[in-house]
Formats: C-alpha cells, sequence, structure tokens
C-alpha cells in the first residue's frame, strides 16, 4: 500500500497594523481559519493577526519546521522583503476561502 504524501506549509500572517506572526502546519485552510477565528488563546488571537500573507510548501515535516524556525530567527526587515517579494500588497491571499456562513 502506498503512503500518501503529505504537504507541510510555512505560513506567516499579519494583521492590519503589520505585526507578524509565522507558523508552520499540514492544515493550511484549517489552520487559517483556527486563526480568523480566533479558536486558539496566545499572541495571534491577542493581536488579531488573520490575514495570510506568505507561504511556502514541501512534503517534508523537518524541513518545514526548520525553515519555521529559519524566518522566525530573521529580523523584521527579512521577513517584510520575503512578503514584498510574492505579494508587495500584502494582500490576503486566503481571502474568498472561506464563504460567509464560516466566516
Amino acid at each position: 500500500m502506498a503512503r500518501m504524501a503529505r504537504e507541510y506549509f510555512v505560513y506567516m500572517l499579519s494583521n492590519r497594523s503589520g505585526t507578524l506572526y509565522v507558523g508552520v502546519t499540514n492544515d493550511l485552510v484549517r489552520r487559517v481559519w483556527q486563526h480568523k477565528q480566533g479558536t486558539n488563546d496566545g499572541f495571534t488571537k491577542r493581536y488579531r493577526i488573520d490575514r495570510l500573507v506568505w507561504l511556502e510548501s514541501g512534503g517534508d515535516v523537518l524541513v518545514a519546521i526548520a525553515r519555521e524556525k529559519q524566518i522566525k530567527g530573521w529580523r523584521r526587515e527579512k521577513k517584510v522583503s520575503l512578503i514584498v517579494a510574492g505579494n508587495p500588497a500584502w494582500d490576503d491571499l486566503s481571502a474568498g476561502w472561506f464563504d460567509s456562513t464560516r466566516g
């Protein structure tokens, strides 16, 4: 029986003020939904960080975790450069993912 390949996402979220959060997940849609709904207490709920502004994916969880830690260790300017390179307007990349009955 073939093992299904997993996909892992390293992502950055922001709020209207530009505060940044870096995370890793194997279910990006579910995780973004949780951030948008504020279901988990903590930093992202406290600062209403719910706009997906950058992401990358890969098939190796250890690589994804290492990348998350690498980005978390960067200065803000370097994180902003990464976002701007792919999303200069800082659009919410998850806009339209959820219908009006879910959020």
